[in-house]
């Protein structure tokens, strides 16, 4: 079946895989045509066929980098003529353990990767085509951003700037640019493996949900958080977690 093509563009970083190929493919399904990124040139240039390479573009490069942002944001305007939404979902976590013994190099990596990226690719969008022609953004957090994270407290930190970040473009951007954040518990995607491996049962019943999230999960919210039915909503966290945040109350 051909889905008819919606007039919308979007840029999603960090989407040969996981989270972001998920929302990617949920932005497709729609009818948008989609620009991808990814730091792995063969890993994106098979999600592009798999996605469909008559409505979906690659630009290959790391997320922190400048040039790549820029080349991204250009190769989507080139080859579409606009950029309606961005979702930032590249991110990493190259670290397991206490923030007291944490090497401050590693810190200053997962924030150029998690908040600053995200900050410039909503930049270049905005100067590209929101500024004048409107549109939504949608920044990835997580749950760790939301609470105390052990072991992933680096990571935690970095997502709770990216949820302060969403608050501080929504307000800036009103009212050309809507600006949200999606706040996912642990989904199912290698990004995530270390969270349930070879546990995957156990992990899962700790949600009310009696489940962990899939990559599609975050992609229908993302799909939302970019479309009419989502206008009168800015600044704002959607926490997407199976329920987990439940087992906090009482009893």
């Amino acid at each position: 079946m051909t889905v008819e093509l919606s007039g919308k563009v979007a840029l999603v970083t960090g989407a040969s895989r996981g989270i972001g190929y998920g929302v990617a493919e949920a932005l497709v399904a729609r009818g948008d045509r989609v620009c991808i990124t990814g730091r792995n040139e063969d890993a994106l240039k098979e999600a592009v066929e798999r996605l469909g390479a008559d409505r979906v573009i690659g630009v290959a490069g790391k997320a922190h980098d400048l040039a790549h942002q820029t080349a991204a944001v250009e190769a989507a305007m080139e080859a579409f003529g606009r950029v309606d939404y961005l979702v930032n979902n590249a991110g990493t976590n190259p670290v397991f353990g206490p923030i007291a013994d944490l090497d401050l190099d590693v810190a200053r990596k997962v924030f150029e990767t998690n908040v600053v990226s995200a900050l410039g690719f909503a930049q270049k969008t905005w100067h590209a085509w929101q500024k004048d022609n409107g549109g939504a953004i949608v920044n990835i957090a997580s749950v760790a951003g939301l609470s105390a994270s052990p072991f992933i407290g680096a990571y935690g930190i970095s997502k709770a700037a990216m949820i302060n970040l969403t608050q501080q473009l929504a307000h800036e951007f009103a009212p050309r640019a809507r600006v949200n954040a999606i706040a996912p518990a642990v989904v199912k995607t290698k990004f995530a493996e270390a969270l349930y491996e070879g546990r995957e049962a156990e992990a899962a019943a700790a949600y009310p949900l009696g489940r962990l999230g899939v990559p599609s999960d975050i992609g229908g919210t993302a799909a939302f958080l970019t479309s009419e039915q989502s206008d009168w909503i800015t600044g704002q966290t959607l926490v997407v977690d199976g329920g987990i945040f439940l087992n906090a109350g009482v009893g």
